[in-house]
């Protein structure tokens, strides 16, 4: 049943290839967590060619072909505008993730004192004191905040507050139920826990019925590889972030580019327990690739050689950091899968799909139909260890 999800725990299944859905029931059942099988943004769609409505009904036939009659979404991911909304709307999406990471300004961070001034002037500065600096009272465990605090989180996120809220509006004009995200995690700068208190709490005040909400954490959570930085300084920083959630208690954590953060996962389990929703769409679209390493090495092969070519121009809008000179430039067909456990060669693969499904689509989806059995089981066994660590 599509539906919305509200706070159930649940994970994101993203399908770039529109063949994956069987793999992911397959590792979902019995997990505890409802799928969202129908995940794609707009900037996937335009790479992929596919519209909304394909994306939902490839997911809706794999569905009811597997006789699936438990809740799940669908998910119009990483919305900027306000023009995006009608087609998902249309197709039957429930759950729309807004990020208004191109309003959110980085520099804040490190801005002197005159232009932060400067720029809360948008602002009733006023107000925004009352409301925050006029009864400090007793250390909150994600801070409080001083004078020159709230400036920098005012500076750095009030005009991506107010666009997710006019985002929310717009919405509501089009739809009466469903799930809202509003995700700063493709931003350059790290979300502090007390900028966290500050954009939950304005999105509150201005009466946002938000069911997740995505930071962005300190370290690096790249592509479809695991976490980049140091746990411990993590953990610690997960548990301010969790007290956050905790004090409002109307919304989940949501970890995107939550493909292969294995080392994350645990931790995240133990800070917000079941109250969470993870994403994840790369993985399922490098699983493919697995499968044609093992079964189809020379397509594989001329995929890999175009990604090499292509990953310099098609990883401008990724925070990526792999070398394509560090991929191994002769590879026999027996350890071709083994580079789908690289790091450089994952990441490379990864942000080059477009360019990958553009040159070689219709030869990949045939090889995929003549391989479904074992792409279906290379998921279920991938997807189904990131499902077993969030128990």
């Amino acid at each position: 049943m599509l539906t919305t999800l509200g706070l159930t725990p649940s994970f994101g299944f993203g399908d770039r290839l529109g063949r994956a859905t069987p793999g992911h029931i397959a590792a979902v059942r019995g997990s505890g967590y409802a799928p969202v099988f129908a995940q794609q943004s707009v900037r996937e769609n335009a790479r992929t060619g596919r519209s909304p409505q394909q994306v939902i009904d490839d997911a809706r036939r794999a569905v009811d072909a597997a006789g699936w009659h438990e809740p799940w979404g669908a998910d119009a991911d990483h919305l900027k505008t306000a023009a995006d909304l009608p087609a998902f709307v249309a197709a039957g999406y429930t759950f729309f993730t807004v990020d208004p990471g191109e309003h959110v300004d980085n520099a804040a961070d490190t801005d002197p004192l005159p232009a932060l001034r400067e720029k809360a002037r948008v602002r009733d500065w006023d107000e925004l004191a009352a409301r925050y600096l006029a009864d400090p009272g007793g250390e909150a465990a994600w801070g409080r905040f001083d004078e020159e605090q709230l400036l920098r989180a005012q500076a750095k996120y009030g005009r991506a507050i107010a666009h997710a809220v006019a985002m929310h509006g717009a919405l509501s004009e089009l739809k009466d139920e469903f799930d809202f995200e509003v995700s700063v995690d493709e931003t350059d700068a790290p979300t502090t826990p007390l900028e966290h208190y500050f954009i939950a709490s304005e999105l509150t005040r201005a009466g946002v019925r938000f069911t997740s909400l995505a930071p962005r954490f300190i370290g690096r959570f790249e592509k479809g590889v695991d976490y980049i930085g140091d746990l411990a300084a993590l953990d610690a920083e997960l548990a301010r972030h969790a007290a956050v959630t905790g004090h409002f208690g109307t919304y989940k954590l949501s970890l995107h580019s939550g493909s292969d953060k294995f080392s994350v996962y645990p931790l995240i389990v133990r800070h917000w327990g079941a109250r969470i929703h993870v994403k994840t769409a790369g993985t399922s679209y490098l699983e493919a690739l697995r499968t044609l390493a093992v079964l189809e090495p020379g397509l594989f092969r001329r995929i890999l050689e175009l990604g090499r070519e292509r990953y310099a121009t098609d990883r401008a809008t990724y925070h990526v950091s792999a070398s394509v000179e560090k991929i191994p430039a002769v590879v026999r067909d027996a350890d071709l899968p083994g580079l789908l456990d690289d790091f450089d060669a994952r990441e490379v693969l990864h942000v080059t799909y477009g360019s990958a499904l553009g040159r070689y689509g219709p030869e990949l989806h045939l090889a995929l139909g003549r391989h479904a059995a074992a792409y279906h089981a290379n998921l279920q066994r991938h997807l189904g260890h990131h499902l077993a660590l969030l128990k």
